[in-house]
């Protein structure tokens, strides 16, 4: 059974850091690419980085330079480093796992991110 479980959200104020995290079992982890995505209120859900399975990255322009993503292939894990959070940053964060070899995409509940003073 595939499983996707994100962790680390939580209350930070602007200008601060947060580091996600997100583990994928019960799949091949190393031939999946995995996607970071965001959904605020009333908002449509936009993708925020992404890795693949060889290690490139991509980035949506919005956090370019604040955001990094990495993986460990040893632990089935994704990050999400958060730096310079903005109010806008506020949202639930989504960790997707997407398969290089059928598309086939499983998804995590979320972990919600609040930027706020």
């Amino acid at each position: 059974q595939v499983r996707v479980v994100e962790s680390g959200g939580g209350l930070v104020q602007p200008g601060g850091s947060l580091r996600l995290s997100c583990t994928a079992s019960g799949l091949d982890f190393e031939s999946y690419t995995m996607d970071w995505y965001r959904q605020a209120p009333g908002k449509e859900r936009e993708l925020v980085a992404g890795i693949t399975f060889g290690g490139d990255t991509n980035y949506a322009d919005s956090v370019k330079g604040r955001f990094t993503t990495s993986r460990d292939n040893s632990r089935n894990k994704v990050y999400l480093q958060l730096n310079s959070l903005k109010p806008e940053d506020t949202a639930v964060y989504h960790c997707s796992a997407s398969s290089r070899w059928t598309g086939v995409q499983y998804w995590g509940k979320g972990t919600l991110v609040t930027v706020s003073s």
